[in-house]
């Protein structure tokens, strides 16, 4: 039996990357699926291959007016909410004493603002049967990188934020964790503030730290999802999955 059959998922950030990877995961294991995105060309693509019946929203979780749009669109839809993914977000590598009040609010709202409201807003559409909020935090949550300060501080917010709300949300029966990815063969690598002619380079450093020996591939944090988000992982909340390939625990 599939692991989600009449589950609807909402994904942010599934337009592409993991989140498009747990999107289609999720959409095989039998759940009705709503996607968010900013990338309006990319939104389509992803629509267009998981076909009909998916609802595809464009919007930006650092606005709370898009974040009411699509959850209002999701009421109109499906009625409900049974598995949330919060995994809209971004990193960009800038040494702290070049990190401008501007780049800090941007990195500081996608990955922790956002994440914030969008959980808040979705809690009035789960049921009495409860459901599964999964966050996307990182590695960067407990791992060092010079250049990704405020990036790492937000994951690291995401991350109490689930044990927060793990404790909070435990009398609705919602069960709160996070996924902590490490490298992962994703676009991200082309917008994170590496020089084009360096991109090469930076994926065999990355390499080099993980006791793996490899950078990822998304599916495999899709599959982590899909652990946290059925009843394999019932018993799960307040935790944090690390799928980082041994690089912040060895």
């Amino acid at each position: 039996m599939s692991k989600l059959n009449n589950q609807v998922a909402v994904i942010t950030g599934g337009n592409s990357g993991i989140g498009f990877s747990i999107a289609k995961r999720f959409q095989a294991e039998g759940a009705s699926l709503a996607i968010f995105g900013r990338n309006q060309k990319t939104l389509d693509s992803a629509r267009a291959e998981l076909g009909d019946g998916v609802l595809a929203v464009q919007g930006d979780v650092q606005k709370l007016e898009d974040i009411d749009r699509l959850f209002r669109e999701v009421k109109e839809s499906f009625g409900k909410i049974d598995t949330l993914v919060v995994n809209a977000g971004g990193a960009k590598m800038v040494p702290i004493n070049q990190v401008t009040e501007e780049i800090f609010d941007q990195q500081s709202d996608i990955n922790f603002k956002g994440a914030y409201f969008t959980i808040q807003k979705a809690l009035p559409l789960f049921t009495e049967s409860g459901g599964t909020i999964t966050i996307m935090s990182s590695v960067a949550n407990i791992k060092g990188i010079p250049g990704m300060s405020v990036y790492a501080a937000a994951k690291a917010a995401v991350r109490s934020l689930a044990r927060t709300l793990a404790a909070e949300l435990a009398p609705q029966k919602i069960r709160v964790n996070t996924l902590s990815p490490g490298p992962i063969d994703t676009p991200i690598f082309d917008r994170i503030g590496i020089p084009e002619d360096q991109i090469a380079g930076a994926r065999e450093s990355f390499k080099g730290m993980v006791p793996l020996g490899r950078i990822a591939d998304p599916a495999e944090m899709a599959s982590v999802a899909l652990f946290l988000a059925s009843e394999d992982s019932s018993f799960v909340t307040g935790a944090d999955i690390a799928a980082d390939g041994g690089l912040a625990q060895v």
